[in-house]
């Protein structure tokens, strides 16, 4: 029960976030890593990719669909983690700390935990709760 609740609740977190690289992509352009090559197609592709995880993991007809989705969510939270990391670093840079520490430190251990919740909610993994047999 609590696993198909924050199944979908994860769901509608990353419909959501999907939505918005799509119609309002400009805070995630400013967030961008220099080193990442098209920057506009990039966010639009990972908008997509939020909205088809999304989709994966909140359909019920198919555990592969939905573990498909996982996977890719948890890679996902994952490939974005350098412009977290430089969110981080323009807004400390900023005079006024931008978002400041109170909004970014949870952002930094949030993004594991992120991981391992697509991947739990999905049925991929089981820990911590493995069942150990002999």
């Amino acid at each position: 029960m609590i696993r198909r609740a924050l199944r979908w609740l994860l769901a509608v977190f990353y419909a959501f976030a999907g939505i918005m690289h799509l119609v309002k992509p400009g805070p995630f352009l400013g967030i961008m890593p220099d080193f990442v090559p098209m920057p506009e197609a990039v966010v639009f592709w990972t908008g997509v990719a939020e909205l088809l995880g999304a989709v994966a993991l909140a359909q019920p007809w198919s555990q592969t669909i939905r573990k498909a989705g996982a996977i890719g969510l948890a890679l996902y939270a994952v490939c974005v983690f350098p412009a977290n990391i430089q969110h981080f670093v323009l807004d400390m840079a900023r005079e006024d700390k931008g978002l400041s520490l109170a909004y970014h430190l949870p952002r930094m251990v949030a993004q594991p935990v992120l991981v391992w919740l697509a991947l739990w909610v999905g049925g991929v993994t089981d820990w911590p709760r493995r069942r150990h047999t002999i």
